[in-house]
């Protein structure tokens, strides 16, 4: 993985054009440490910063020009299964410089268009490609949005970059907040694609292309799109036996994990004892010498998956490394955050993430498999199997009962309703469950969809925080017809997938220069998924029940049959004992929010929290979040 960046201004010299394009590169340094870039020509100028995983030798180095000159390329990412392209190629008469495949990229661009060289490519990757014929700039994205780009346009300048500090780093740049962007952060805790937080930014789409050039508006356009795949999906459902899905599920993967073993340095994988990771490990292993990571919880059991991981490991026979994490580790980390995420993201498994890409960088690893992306198309997480339940055994309650009912849950005192759902099983009971019974109650007069969206609401009245500003377009906001499994399983695919989860990593890895690779959203993966019924999802109230069997042919059920935990810290409590004086700081000091936030509601927000009447820490999160990271943007 690597970090790109780069602009088109006619205005600038061309000294000062080079100068804005190394100032961008080097403040994505910490994406690529083994290597720096420069490439310019008239008003364009291309930077790039290198983690060489593939060919380290400097035959890889990057900007990279196609043969015939036509075509310079500066690009991020990784692609799979590349034999058969360097093969035609290579028949076609091209003599490689290496084996590296930025080469293969550069290459099949010159001679099918960007356009024609997206159609069959397989990987995870954000580039930008200069056309010196025409003229014009090109960038595209992965079609699960596994790696970031930003860009802005106008009809007289272009800039882009990996992450919004490439933009910030431009000395001919100034972008403000957007207020919009903000008061989506407090509703979601990530700024939906194509938005971003700063004002005349945009984050180019998961499956898109762009295209530009001096004078002109942006052209933008998916060259692949997951509704398609689902329609496709819906249209040709799987039909065979159990045994026939999982037999197709397995090889699907196994040949996703083969392929992305490919590198020339060490690499490993993270393992949580979960489903999804410790599928990706054991594909991995087969025999082969393996290492996995995880982090320990070491300060409180209820968050610790270090003992499930290890003994998944132990029956795989990987080389497993433990990383302990104490709570003064995580704590130290939060006033990080913001060096970490350039866009504010409030999602505190982060700080878990983090600790444990850093850890594995320093254990001598550059490149590690992930279990990411097994929850949102197999349907693992919790909120489909309360949306589900609510829709089959709540919705036909008549609505005035269920009114009361929530007007009920809504008087009840925090202290109350904890006590209530302790004697409640999972996934109500628990440190978490008053929280998911207060959630669901407020969406008891609504329908399953309604508890979904509400339990991926981190501010319900996140506008009136937002000084009533609305929020920006987001896929939440259009929810589609069909099955309310498969609605959800889209809405997560399209938005907190990309948004969230792999954006977390992402940021989490590459500042720690290690390459986070995810087999689970390999395409023919994603395709396969699509065309599941719903009884090779859910069954038996088993979710992820097709991944599950597949896993136990490779791990004793015994061993990873478990209810789900989450990678994310005891919030709640630390933002009542050792986070109180950090975020009391942040929200009461006198310039709070800089005019983006309604500052009585934030106290009375955290007043609650600190008496226990209410627990605000999800809510809380995004606020402060926010906070740190516009503080840190004021004093850089």
């Amino acid at each position: 993985m690597c970090g790109i960046a780069g602009l088109v201004d006619p205005r600038l010299s061309p000294g000062d054009l080079t100068d804005a394009a190394g100032r961008m590169a080097d403040a994505l340094s910490h994406r690529g440490p083994d290597g720096r870039g420069v490439w310019a020509e008239g008003a364009v100028a291309l930077g790039h910063r290198r983690l060489a995983i593939v060919d380290l030798s400097p035959a890889g180095a990057q900007p990279m020009a196609s043969r015939n000159g036509r075509w310079v390329l500066t690009y991020n990412g990784e692609l799979y299964g590349t034999e058969a392209a360097r093969a035609a190629l290579a028949a076609g008469g091209h003599v490689f410089a290496g084996h590296s495949d930025t080469e293969i990229l550069v290459e099949r661009i010159a001679r099918h268009g960007v356009a024609g060289a997206l159609a069959d490519v397989e990987g995870i990757f954000a580039f930008a490609a200069y056309d010196r014929q025409e003229r014009r700039l090109w960038l595209a994205r992965d079609r699960m949005g596994v790696k970031p780009l930003f860009y802005a346009a106008t009809d007289r300048r272009f800039l882009f970059g990996s992450t919004l500090t490439a933009l910030d780093a431009c000395p001919a740049a100034t972008f403000s907040i957007d207020p919009a962007a903000v008061s989506s952060l407090l509703r979601h805790g990530y700024v939906p694609a194509p938005g971003a937080i700063r004002s005349g930014v945009s984050k180019l789409e998961p499956g898109h292309w762009l295209s530009w050039r001096l004078g002109e508006a942006p052209v933008i356009a998916p060259y692949w799109s997951l509704d398609a795949v689902i329609a496709a999906g819906q249209a040709d459902p799987f039909t065979g036996s159990d045994a026939d899905a999982i037999d197709a599920l397995e090889a699907l993967l196994s040949g996703a994990v083969q392929r992305q073993m490919n590198a020339d340095v060490p690499l490993g994988a993270f393992l949580s004892g979960g489903i999804d990771s410790s599928l990706v490990a054991a594909l991995m292993a087969g025999g082969r010498p393996t290492k996995t990571f995880a982090v320990g919880f070491t300060d409180d059991p209820r968050f610790d998956e270090s003992g499930h991981a290890a003994a998944v490991a132990h029956h795989l026979g990987t080389d497993h490394t433990t990383i302990p994490v104490r709570e003064a580790d995580a704590l130290a980390l939060v006033a990080d955050l913001p060096r970490l995420y350039d866009e504010p993201l409030a999602d505190p498994s982060g700080l878990p993430t983090a600790l444990l890409c850093a850890a594995t960088r320093r254990a001598g690893l550059t490149v590690a498999l992930s279990g990411d992306g097994g929850d949102e198309l197999f349907a693992g997480y919790d909120r489909y199997a309360l949306a589900t339940r609510f829709a089959t055994r709540v919705a036909p309650i008549p609505r005035m009962l269920r009114r009361a009912a929530a007007g009920t849950v809504r008087r009840m005192p925090q202290a109350g309703l904890s006590l209530a759902a302790r004697a409640l099983p999972d996934p109500w009971g628990g440190p978490e469950g008053a929280d998911r019974l207060r959630k669901a109650a407020a969406q008891l007069p609504g329908d399953g969809f309604d508890v979904y969206a509400r339990l991926l609401t981190l501010n319900p009245d996140a506008r009136a925080l937002a000084n009533g500003v609305p929020g920006l377009p987001s896929p939440m906001d259009r929810p589609g017809d069909g099955p309310l499994l498969d609605r959800m399983r889209r809405l997560d695919s399209l938005a907190y997938l990309p948004d969230d989860v792999l954006a977390k990593v992402d940021r989490a890895s590459m500042a720690a220069g290690l390459e986070a690779r995810v087999p689970l959203l390999d395409r023919s993966v994603v395709a396969f998924a699509w065309r599941l019924p719903p009884h090779l999802l859910v069954r038996n109230g088993a979710r992820k029940w097709l991944l599950r069997e597949v896993l136990a042919r490779h791990v004793p059920r015994a061993v990873f049959e478990r209810p789900k935990q989450g990678f994310a810290p005891p919030l709640a409590a630390w933002l009542r004992g050792p986070l109180r004086a950090y975020a009391g700081d942040l929200l009461h000091a006198p310039d709070l929010g800089g005019g983006f936030l309604d500052r009585a509601r934030v106290r009375a927000m955290f007043a609650e929290h600190q008496t226990g009447t209410r627990n605000h820490a999800v809510g809380l999160w995004p606020i402060l979040m926010f906070e740190a990271w516009r503080l840190a943007q004021h004093s850089a």
